[in-house]
C-alpha cells in the first residue's frame, strides 16, 4: 500500500546501525528504572514485617497477583492507542514517571492500603511503557539486527535489577548498624525515598535520548477490529507463547525450591541466603547471555534459537523435579539449576520481542507489543499459582513436572511458527 510522506521518515533519519542513541538511551532507561525498582522490592517484605501487618506473605501474595493483572491489561490497553494516536514516547515517559513516583506512597505508608495503591502505581506505569518502548526500540532497529539490540536492552535491565537489590540492602544494613532509629520502619522509609533518584534518572534519560520515529495518527482503528488484522502467524507465535508461559513460574518460587532443599543440611537461614545468592547467580547470567544470544539468533533466526531457550526453561523445570524426587541437597545441581534459568530467561526476554517485530509491521506494533505483554502477563499468573498450588495440596514434584510438560509443548509450538514474508 503507498505510504503517505507523512508517514515516511527521510533517509537520514532512519537508524544506521543497531547499537544508535535510542537503543542505548532505552538500555540506560531500563538500567535506572530497575536499579529503582528493584531496591524497593528487595527492602519491601521487612517494611511489611515492621509494620506488623497481619498475614504479610498472604498479603504481599494479593498485592502482587493484583499488580500483575493490571500491568497485563493496561499494556493491552496502551498499545492499541498508541497505533491510533501515532504517538509513543510521551506515554513512555508518563510510565516510567508513574513507575518511579510510586515508590513514594510506600514510604508514607503505615499499612496496606497505601502499599496496594503504590504497587498498582507502579504496575500501571509499567503497563503503559512496556509494549510502547519494545514498539519504539523495533521501528529504530535494522531488520537483521532485532536480535543484538532486543539482547543489549535486555543485558542493561538485567544490569539495573543485579545493582537495585544489592543497593537496597546495603543501604538498608548501613541505616540498621550505623544509626539508631526509634522507629524500626524508618531505616526502610530512607531507602524508599532514596530509590526516587535512579526512577526519576531513568524518567529524564528517555526523555533525552530515546528518538521516536514519526507516525501519522490513524484514529479510524478500532479496538477489536485491530485485533483481527493481526497477522495469523503472530496469533499462532501468541500460542506458543501462551504454552510456554503456563508454565513459566516465577523466580521467587526457584528460590524457596533451593531453600527447602538445602534446608536439612544448612539450616533454614544459611539455605534461604545461599539460595539469595543463588538468584543473583541466576541475573548475572542472564544479564551477561542477553547480548550474545541476541547476537547468535540474528545469524541462526530467532524463532530457533528460541526454541531452544524454552527447551532450556522446561530443563530447568525437570531437574528441579528430579531434585525434589531424590531429595538431593547438591549445591552443584542447583548452581546447575539456576545457571539454565539464566539462559533461558535471557533467550526468552531478549527474542520474544526480536520475533514479534518478525510477525508484524509497524502500523501495528504497539497493539502487537501489548497482547503479548497481556499473554505472558496471564501466564505469569496462572504458572505461578498452577506450581504452588500443585506444591501445597500435592508435592513439589507435581508443581515442577507440569510446568516441565508445559513449556516443552511451548517449545514444540515455537518451532512451528513461521515469520511473514520479509
Amino acid at each position: 500500500m503507498p505510504q503517505d510522506e507523512t508517514t515516511t521518515e527521510s533517509r537520514s533519519d532512519k537508524p544506521q546501525g543497531w547499537l544508535n542513541r535510542t537503543v542505548v538511551g532505552a538500555g540506560i532507561t531500563s538500567a535506572l528504572g530497575d536499579v529503582s525498582h528493584e531496591s524497593a522490592t528487595t527492602v519491601l517484605p521487612g517494611f511489611l514485617a515492621v509494620l506488623g501487618i497481619p498475614a504479610a506473605p498472604a498479603v504481599l501474595g494479593v498485592i502482587e497477583g493484583v499488580s500483575d493483572a493490571t500491568a497485563s491489561f493496561t499494556k493491552l490497553g496502551a498499545g492499541f492507542f498508541s497505533d491510533r494516536l501515532g504517538r509513543r514516547k510521551p506515554f513512555v515517559v508518563i510510565g516510567y514517571a508513574l513507575t518511579a513516583s510510586a515508590q513514594a506512597l510506600y514510604a508514607l505508608a503505615f499499612g496496606w492500603p497505601l502499599i496496594l495503591m503504590g504497587r498498582l502505581l507502579g504496575w500501571f506505569g509499567r503497563g503503559i511503557r512496556g509494549p510502547l518502548r519494545d514498539a519504539i526500540l523495533s521501528d529504530a532497529i535494522p531488520e537483521g539486527a532485532r536480535g543484538r539490540a532486543f539482547g543489549f536492552h535486555r543485558a542493561a535491565d538485567t544490569l539495573g535489577a543485579i545493582i537495585g537489590p544489592l543497593l537496597g540492602a546495603g543501604l538498608l544494613t548501613v541505616l540498621q548498624t550505623q544509626f539508631a532509629f526509634q522507629d524500626l520502619s524508618t531505616p526502610f522509609r530512607i531507602v524508599f525515598w532514596c530509590t526516587l533518584i535512579p526512577g526519576f534518572l531513568s524518567v529524564l534519560a528517555f526523555a533525552l535520548l530515546v528518538r521516536e520515529q514519526e507516525r501519522t495518527p490513524n484514529t479510524t482503528l478500532k479496538f477489536w477490529a485491530t485485533i483481527r488484522q493481526l497477522p495469523i502467524g503472530f496469533r499462532r507465535y501468541l500460542i506458543a507463547v501462551g504454552l510456554f508461559g503456563l508454565g513459566d513460574f516465577a523466580p521467587t518460587l526457584l528460590i524457596l525450591a533451593a531453600t527447602q532443599l538445602l534446608t536439612s543440611a544448612w539450616g533454614v537461614v544459611a539455605a534461604a541466603q545461599v539460595a539469595a545468592g543463588l538468584y543473583v547467580w541466576r541475573n548475572v547470567i542472564y544479564a551477561a547471555a542477553s547480548f550474545p544470544v541476541g547476537w547468535l539468533a540474528d545469524r541462526m533466526g530467532h524463532r530457533p534459537v528460541l526454541a531452544v531457550g524454552y527447551l532450556l526453561g522446561a530443563l530447568t523445570a525437570l531437574l528441579t523435579t528430579i531434585a525434589f524426587a531424590t531429595e538431593c541437597q547438591s549445591l552443584l545441581l542447583l548452581v546447575v539449576i539456576f545457571t539454565i534459568a539464566g539462559l533461558y530467561i535471557a533467550i526468552e526476554d531478549s527474542l520474544e520481542g526480536a520475533m514479534t517485530a518478525d510477525f508484524v509491521p509497524t502500523e501495528y506494533r504497539g497493539t502487537a507489543y501489548g497482547v503479548l505483554g497481556s499473554v505472558n502477563g496471564i501466564g505469569d499468573f496462572v504458572a505461578s499459582s498452577l506450581v504452588g498450588i500443585l506444591w501445597a495440596v500435592v508435592t513439589p514434584v507435581a508443581g515442577f513436572a507440569a510446568a516441565t510438560v508445559l513449556m516443552g509443548l511451548g517449545a514444540l509450538a515455537i518451532a512451528g511458527t513461521r515469520p511473514r514474508a520479509q
